[in-house]
């Protein structure tokens, strides 16, 4: 039969009952130890460290490295979400400057058709007055025209009836007179 393998345990008392056994150094809480021994020990409770004690140590690694991951992946989503967020602003701010900058330009051309639409009322005023005046002038001519027409009906109406006076040159409808 084999002599029987220690356990990790058994092997670390062994590793503590060889440093107490050392040989103390004078004023030095120090003590000598066979090197090759105490190595041999330690070798041998490294190698009888259960495999979960391994696998636990690779786990706890990859669990640093993945909370590591997740951390650098959560501060690139929340980065994104700021600029988004950022922009989202931004777009906002920029919609309510073109609702401004149209709503001022509205503003500037209702201000300008008011004032052309006036300036187009007094312009036609002013020509409905000077045609007025020439209408009014022209009536006066036409009505002036016509009375000579019944002078000059009356007249041939008294020639009939006995002699008279003829009109004086210039006849009918002068346009000369005012």
């Amino acid at each position: 039969m084999s002599e029987p393998v220690p356990d990790v345990e058994a092997l670390l008392l062994q590793v503590r009952e060889l440093v107490d056994a050392g040989r103390s150094m004078p004023m030095s809480a120090s003590v000598l130890v066979n090197r090759d021994e105490l190595l041999t020990l330690i070798d041998a409770s490294l190698d009888e460290l259960p495999e979960e004690l391994r696998q636990a140590r690779w786990l706890l690694k990859e669990r640093e490295e993945f909370l590591s991951q997740a951390r650098r992946d959560a501060d690139t989503i929340v980065e994104a979400a700021r600029a988004r967020a950022e922009h989202m602003v931004e777009r906002t701010e920029i919609v309510r400057e073109a609702r401004r900058t149209a709503q001022h330009v509205v503003d500037d051309a209702d201000a300008t058709a008011r004032r052309l639409r006036h300036e187009a009322e007094d312009y036609i005023d002013q020509k409905l007055a000077t045609f007025e005046v020439v209408l009014d002038r022209t009536m006066q001519t036409v009505q002036r025209g016509r009375e000579r027409l019944q002078v000059v009906t009356m007249t041939e109406t008294d020639l009939t009836a006995g002699p008279q006076e003829e009109e004086p040159p210039g006849g009918f409808f002068d346009q000369d007179e005012t």
